[in-house]
């Protein structure tokens, strides 16, 4: 009998063995289940302020830009001011008490360096005449008509009916001329 006991104490001493180390087991399981839920929550709230933070700064430049194109003409409406001014003036000078020969020669002056003024501003902002001497380019010309001229060779520009303008290198309107033919 003594075997047996001996036997069925080793059986429990086993079993008792085998139930702490599954309960060990399941607390170390636990733990690892708690620190992973720690470590998932870390990088939910991680994701959610990168989030956060990216939606914020797509609504900042979305500002940014929207100012950018609302005030994209303030440098020229800036140097036109003194164009108006200059017109203004003239307007004022007209007013005056002076012999007609001499205002209108005055008035045609102050109109002169206006337009010397205005055209210095729109330069400034890559706005240009389309040049009289260029030869024709159906890109920056429109011919309204063609005459035959002994002295200017086809295809030549011999007249400039309305100055064409660009936009650095693109037309803004094309200047209407008369083409030899």
């Amino acid at each position: 009998m003594s075997t047996e006991n001996t036997e069925n104490e080793n059986m429990n001493e086993n079993e008792t063995n085998t139930n702490e180390e599954v309960e060990a087991d399941a607390v170390a399981a636990e733990n690892e289940l708690d620190l992973l839920q720690k470590e998932l929550d870390e990088c939910k709230d991680k994701y959610a302020r990168v989030h956060a933070d990216f939606d914020n700064i797509k609504k900042r430049l979305e500002r940014e830009k929207y100012t950018a194109v609302e005030y994209a003409n303030e440098k020229f409406a800036k140097d036109m001011i003194p164009v108006v001014d200059s017109l203004q003036m003239a307007l004022k000078s007209a007013d005056t008490d002076a012999a007609p020969e001499e205002l209108i020669e005055k008035l045609k002056e102050g109109v002169e360096l206006t337009l010397k003024q205005f055209m210095t501003a729109l330069e400034k902002h890559g706005v240009t005449m389309v040049s009289h001497e260029e030869p024709f380019d159906p890109n920056i010309h429109n011919a309204v008509q063609s005459v035959d001229h002994p002295e200017i060779e086809s295809g030549q520009i011999v007249e400039t009916f309305q100055t064409g303008y660009k936009y650095k290198e693109r037309p803004l309107r094309e200047a209407m001329v008369v083409v030899a033919n």
